[in-house]
């Protein structure tokens, strides 16, 4: 009776553990397929947004209804100490999971601006854990873009990881 009990209990189990993980990547995929066809149309029109200010640009993420979740912030060169690049990431950490276990591809946005991102950067990110707020939206507002890239708009599975 024990063992009749145990069997089905792991049975039960691994049923409940594969639906879950064929529901995380069935929820990637839908937040990619509803997410990529906007990135990609503002894409097409990025130039527009080259020397105009950060907050025109994100008022057209925000009129597309595309979110940022996370950032991060980089130089221009791999020895650089000046800040001049900002990524915007739009999924969280539990919906990344199931893209990175399955190669998927996770769309972000690389922007360039002209001139330095003041140096506070590393503590605001660090204080929010890189999680976007509105802080961050003022903070950036005034910058002016040099260049944009799309990253991971390409397909979800698609092996073509080049920047639009």
């Amino acid at each position: 009776m024990k063992s009749i009990f145990l069997k089905s209990l792991f049975i039960i189990s691994t049923f409940f553990i594969h639906n879950y993980k064929s529901q995380s990547v069935n929820d990637y995929i839908i937040f990619y397929n509803s997410i990529t066809p906007k990135l990609n149309t503002i894409a097409s029109n990025k130039t527009q947004f080259y020397g105009q200010n950060f907050s025109k640009f994100y008022s057209e993420l925000s009129n597309k209804y595309i979110t940022v979740v996370n950032l991060s912030y980089d130089s221009k060169t791999d020895t650089g100490k000046k800040y001049y690049i900002l990524r915007l990431f739009f999924c969280d950490s539990n919906m990344d999971k199931p893209a990175l276990d399955n190669k998927f591809q996770i769309p972000w946005i690389t922007i360039t601006f002209q001139d330095e991102i003041p140096p506070q950067i590393k503590n605001m990110v660090q204080k929010s854990n890189g999680v976007w707020t509105s802080i961050f939206t003022q903070f950036f507002a005034n910058m002016k873009i040099e260049k944009i890239d799309f990253i991971g708009v390409n397909g979800y599975n698609s092996n073509d990881w080049s920047g639009k």
